[in-house]
């Protein structure tokens, strides 16, 4: 530690760090200031933070500083001392002309460097995408969409070495680790062992402020994991990833109720519906493996806005689907009555997100009269965003067919959508099992048609 520096004093600043930068080991530099410095009638005060100096305070603060210089005119000695586009030059040469040597030897490490500085992906990208959910498809899975996460990990990580992963200190829970990204460690000489895993330790928001500098740094996408309920501490540096538009990928396990015996302080409850509000980030809830992976896919691919997965701790059975490509728009059709033997032509759209598409909660036509459409809604962003077909969002959303949304959290967001119900959860959880908390909070398949019956008897 370095105490007591005179924070006015530029001279003893850089001084304080040339000694920083000498030491074995981080250094904390304490510098003494006056806020408002030079405000005869404000320094030291909370005026100087929180109010406008005003006209006449400004006059009588440059007088007290010597500043005869006109505003925003700077003098030369000021701009000659902090001009340093000479020497920025000179070191932007030298360096150019050591990549061009060392493109010259190696020039396809030097079209690698290239390539992931600019955050391009490789041409094979594609493919092991549409390979990863091929896959993911023909397997039919009925796994927990945290462990299919990890399953398109395992692929996508061998595909692409700027993958970054890690976790606050919940590797084990959050799966974010895969067999080509080994724990990232340093030895005495500061060396690294070319790991591709962080151990972040119990500190989320050290953890998303870390992954936003490392996607303002280049080269690297990063991605970390932690519990849905934690992401409160992330939020800040959350939002600024949004702000800057870094491609930054948050895992967010656990997401639901369904984390039973944790108890309400683990219960993701708002924090769904928390995250979309965030301008620029797309907020994904897939329902199995094939929507995982193209959650993941998307989050990859979205250069210029950041992504949260939420991904749930229980098992989820794999969803029939006809066409894979429409996973990618937000929300498509998952079923129609005739696909479960019913003439009658659907009366109702029931929209369900995660883990609430399961035997649990889908009334799966039951009665004629809960005949419904069901749609699948992964990512409402996409799904409502002007990237999206106006015809296509009609196709999946009629005009006249009453809506019905279904999802483990807060009803509020649905709404706008012109649900006619929700079936959500507008309290906190409790202790308990898993499948009790669901049957005590209504996410059954016989609530589920009772709301959708209710809604058609109002009419």
């Amino acid at each position: 530690m370095i105490r007591a520096v005179d924070g006015h004093d530029a001279e003893a600043v850089s001084a304080a760090i040339a000694r920083a930068k000498t030491a074995d080991k981080p250094t904390l530099i304490c510098c003494k200031t006056t806020i408002g410095k030079g405000s005869p009638n404000r320094a030291g005060t909370a005026k100087a933070h929180g109010e406008a100096l005003g006209g006449e305070e400004i006059k009588l603060t440059r007088a007290a500083l010597g500043w005869s210089h006109e505003p925003f005119v700077i003098p030369e000695p000021a701009y000659a001392a902090w001009d340093a586009k000479a020497r920025g030059a000179q070191l932007e040469a030298d360096w150019d002309a050591r990549f061009a040597a060392y493109r010259a030897a190696h020039p396809d490490l030097a079209a690698e460097y290239v390539r992931r500085i600019r955050g391009e992906l490789p041409a094979n990208w594609a493919q092991s995408a549409a390979e990863a959910l091929a896959a993911a498809h023909a397997k039919a899975e009925t796994v927990a969409s945290r462990k299919a996460s990890q399953i398109a990990l395992e692929a996508f990580t061998k595909a692409l070495p700027e993958l970054l992963g890690g976790s606050a200190d919940l590797t084990g829970s959050n799966l974010t680790n895969t067999s080509s990204t080994p724990a990232l460690r340093f030895g005495a000489d500061g060396a690294g062992n070319g790991g591709r895993h962080v151990n972040y330790g119990v500190r989320e928001f050290g953890m998303a402020a870390i992954m936003n500098g490392v996607g303002l740094h280049g080269g690297f996408i990063p991605y970390g994991g932690t519990f849905l309920t934690f992401s409160d501490y992330s939020r800040n540096a959350i939002r600024m990833a949004a702000l800057m538009k870094q491609r930054v990928v948050h895992v967010f396990t656990h997401d639901s109720i369904g984390l039973g015996e944790d108890g309400p302080t683990h219960q993701s409850v708002e924090h769904a519906a928390a995250l979309r509000v965030i301008p620029g980030l797309d907020v994904w809830r897939p329902a199995d493996t094939a929507e995982t992976v193209v959650a993941r896919r998307a989050a990859i691919e979205s250069r210029h806005r950041p992504s949260a997965l939420l991904l749930s701790r229980q098992n989820l059975p794999y969803l029939p689907k006809g066409r894979l490509d429409d996973i990618a728009k937000g929300a498509y059709v998952l079923a129609e009555p005739a696909e479960v033997g019913l003439k009658k032509k659907a009366q109702a759209v029931i929209v369900a997100t995660g883990s609430k598409y399961n035997s649990r909660c889908m009334p799966r036509q039951r009665s004629p009269r809960t005949a419904s459409r069901y749609v699948s809604s992964r990512c409402p962003r996409p799904a409502s965003s002007t990237a999206v077909a106006t015809a296509y969002k009609r196709s999946v959303l009629p005009e006249g067919l009453p809506r019905i949304a279904v999802e483990a959290g807060v009803t509020d967001g649905w709404w706008k959508y012109g649900c006619a119900a929700v079936v959500g959860i507008d309290t906190y959880g409790e202790s308990a099992p898993a499948g009790v908390l669901f049957k005590h909070f209504g996410f059954t398949a016989e609530n589920v048609a009772d709301t959708v019956r209710a809604v058609l008897a109002r009419r």
